[in-house]
Parts: C-alpha cells; sequence; structure tokens
C-alpha cells in the first residue's frame, strides 16, 4: 500500500509531463509538413564528390 502512495502520483505527473511536451509540440509546429519528410528522402542534398 505504500507503494502505491508514491507510484501513482508519479505515474500522474509522468503523464502530465508527456502531455505538456505534447502539447508543446504541437504549438512550435512541428507536425505541419507530413508529407515533406516523406518526398525529401528521394532528392539527394549533397553533390557527389570527385
Amino acid at each position: 500500500m505504500n507503494a502505491l502512495m508514491l507510484l501513482i502520483p508519479l505515474a500522474l505527473f509522468l503523464g502530465g509531463l508527456a502531455l505538456a511536451f505534447f502539447l508543446y509540440t504541437l504549438r512550435s509546429r512541428q507536425y505541419d509538413d507530413l508529407d515533406g519528410a516523406a518526398s525529401r528522402i528521394l532528392f539527394d542534398d549533397e553533390r557527389p564528390r570527385r
């Protein structure tokens, strides 16, 4: 029973922390360009060295 008194608040705190981090990533527009990363892998960024 004593372990539950520690684990339940700890789990709620970590869940709230994960929710806050997810909301931060939403506000910083991390998920706006979902198709760009899929097509960006097809193009070469660097020119071949000679």
